[in-house]
């Protein structure tokens, strides 16, 4: 894509705000989100275990599959027992 494409894209929220979210290490699973995860975990000052259970949640199709899901499970129990302690599985 063309910078010129890129910026309009840009003005008009229809991709990333930053470029920073333009660039991904280590794969492509990413790229096709209209709001990377990342960006949305960090606009939003989400906890470490937060980000990552959306971060699984949303590239286990794209990448690996049932044991992503099972990660997002684990950070979400690690949330419960962090903040719900009498809730707790």
């Amino acid at each position: 894509m063309l910078y010129k494409e890129i910026t309009y894209l840009v003005k008009n929220k229809k991709l990333m705000t930053n470029k920073v979210f333009f660039e991904q290490v280590g794969g492509s699973h990413y790229k096709d989100f209209e709001i990377q995860p990342s960006e949305f975990i960090n606009k939003n000052n989400l906890l470490f275990a937060e980000g990552n259970a959306i971060k699984y949640i949303c590239r286990h199709s794209k990448k690996n599959k049932a044991e992503d899901i099972k990660k997002a499970i684990h950070y979400l129990e690690m949330i419960l027992h962090r903040d719900y302690p009498d809730d707790s599985i």
